[in-house]
């Protein structure tokens, strides 16, 4: 009797076990990104998540939190180290001083699309494997495109034109308004139209597609084609890294696969996002203003000190910002002439 009540137990045990046995071989992670899940940057986010769990035959799923819903943009970073989030996608210009060597990518220095400027990142972040992201295990970077200047009623065709101009910009779009004369007020896009609509501010500085993703070719008039000090924005997906040591190396060799074909994804869905908000912006009346050679070189010199003053901040720091920046502009002349 014994003996048969110790096998139904064994059985009973046997056949509990069987569906944990089943779970612990199916690796579940979450995803924060600020980006609302209408955006196309949010929509590649979830497409990701998708190819790693059919890359790897459901071994691993993710669990997917657009909008903000578990970290804010600002935290998200954080987040991930924390364990909040298992990974993360959020601009670095959020940190602003925490990524040093990244930085050096955000700077003014004539970007004319975002898959050039993906791949700048990219490839600045694998030459220096910066020690600033020892604390995650970075998956890719992607960026926009070329920041450039809109204004209401005021057209700038000159750097004269922008003195004293109050123009939206945060980080180093500020920096650049500030350093070529004009006035910079920091605050969010959805706050900037409504400063521009009401004269609170006469436009900002911001890539292309915000003239559609945010309305904003509603309230400003004219573009001032200023590529030689166009800027841009760098975006990271991270990992946790206690999490990503704990995937198996073949299923880490698959998702890094994936993400280095969805950088790519991400530059050119920047690019396309551009096209749609210039055509946006000319639907709605807007103007373009090209800038000569000569007058874009002056804005060129008038921005160097930002060049200066990275490098001056980088050294300060223990890195050598020259050889970073002197990189950085040399893997964006290569990406501009393809």
């Amino acid at each position: 009797m014994k003996k048969i009540l110790f096998t139904i137990i064994a059985l009973v045990i046997g056949f509990s076990a069987m569906p944990l046995s089943a779970n612990a071989e199916t690796i579940t992670l979450t995803y924060s990104n600020f980006f609302p899940p209408t955006h196309v940057q949010s929509k590649l986010a979830q497409s990701w998540c998708d190819e790693v769990e059919k890359r790897t035959d459901g071994k691993v799923r993710v669990s997917y939190f657009p909008g903000g819903t578990l970290t804010k943009a600002k935290q998200c970073y954080d987040g991930v180290v924390e364990g909040i989030s298992d990974i993360g996608l959020s601009a670095l210009a959020y940190s602003r001083g925490r990524f040093p060597t990244m930085a050096a990518v955000d700077l003014p220095l004539g970007y004319k699309s975002g898959a050039a400027a993906t791949k700048v990142a990219n490839e600045v972040f694998e030459k220096f494997t910066p020690k600033e992201f020892d604390d995650v295990a970075p998956m890719y970077f992607h960026a926009h495109g070329p920041g450039l200047l809109f204004t209401a009623k005021n057209q700038v065709t000159t750097l004269e034109d922008i003195n004293g101009l109050k123009l939206r910009g945060t980080g180093n779009s500020g920096k650049l308004i500030k350093t070529l004369g004009g006035a910079p007020v920091a605050m969010s896009m959805p706050d900037s139209y409504q400063a521009i609509r009401k004269g609170v501010v006469s436009g900002g500085m911001y890539p292309m597609e915000s003239n559609k993703g945010w309305k904003m070719a509603e309230v400003v008039d004219y573009c001032t084609l200023d590529f030689p000090v166009a800027y841009t924005t760098t975006f990271f997906v991270v990992m946790n890294k206690n999490k990503w040591n704990s995937i198996p190396a073949d299923l880490q060799k698959i998702i890094t696969e994936i993400n280095q074909e969805w950088a790519v994804k991400h530059g050119q869905a920047w690019d396309e996002s551009d096209a749609a908000g210039k055509e946006f912006f000319v639907s709605k009346g807007g103007k373009f203003i090209t800038m000569s050679e000569s007058e874009g070189n002056i804005w060129k010199e008038k921005a160097s000190p930002m060049m200066t003053e990275y490098i001056k901040k980088t050294d300060s720091k223990g890195l050598n910002g020259k050889e970073i920046l002197d990189f950085t502009v040399s893997s964006l002349a290569k990406c501009n002439s393809k």
